[in-house]
């Protein structure tokens, strides 16, 4: 069973075999590849070899233009996708994490945020960190982050005014992470493994006092003059 698996995974295509898989013709096939939309066969002698990576991204390319998206578009996906920084980076190479990654095709993160899904939006997910690849995949580094920018999005606020909102607060966290980080440590014998032990206590203080600005804000609001 495992080396049935392992030839599937390494299977390869000729060109026409390629096409007839995509469901396009050779000379769509050729275009994208002239366009850079997929990325260079591998070649043996002047024969060139597809694998399923370049198979994955052409069904990508079609359903994102199903989707309404343009080549030019798709383009500057894939090189912004060719160009994502690893996962693993991201996430620190295994440092201790209470988020869930969330493994995503293009087409999916299309259906997500729609017609928003740009190259520039996608670009700024990148650069914020939101998004990292793992191979063939995209892979978004909160279920709860992405769960909330969607809701975001679908209540009216552009994708990009929500992710720039993102970058304001993850410089606010990052100093109140430094300050509780601090606080612990500070005290003599404290090791990581404390600071690890206490952060939920760090999450309920922000959650409380951001639910309590909260509240004032609202009531400031309330009581503001009404504009005409």
């Amino acid at each position: 069973m495992a080396e049935k698996a392992e030839q599937a995974e390494k299977r390869e295509y000729r060109m026409e075999e390629l096409a007839e898989q995509a469901g396009i013709t050779l000379r769509t096939l050729r275009f994208y590849r002239e366009r850079k939309l997929i990325q260079p066969p591998r070649r043996e002698g002047r024969i060139a070899w597809y694998d399923e990576t370049h198979l994955a991204r052409l069904r990508t390319i079609s359903a994102l233009l199903e989707r309404g998206h343009t080549l030019n578009g798709i383009a500057e996906l894939a090189e912004a996708f060719d160009h994502g920084r690893n996962v693993g980076e991201l996430l620190g190479l295994g440092a201790p994490t209470e988020e869930t990654p969330v493994r995503l095709t293009p087409e999916a993160l299309a259906d997500y945020f729609g017609d928003q899904a740009t190259p520039e939006n996608f670009a700024a997910s990148l650069e914020l960190g939101y998004l990292g690849t793992d191979g063939g995949e995209i892979v978004h580094i909160s279920r709860r982050l992405l769960d909330v920018t969607a809701a975001l999005v679908r209540e009216g606020i552009p994708l990009a005014d929500v992710l720039s909102a993102g970058r304001r607060v993850r410089e606010h966290t990052e100093s109140l992470a430094d300050l509780f980080t601090d606080l612990v440590l500070a005290q003599g014998g404290r090791t990581p493994e404390d600071l690890q032990r206490l952060r939920p206590l760090a999450k309920s203080v922000v959650e409380a006092e951001l639910s309590l600005a909260m509240d004032r804000r609202i009531q400031q609001d309330g009581q503001a003059p009404q504009r005409s």
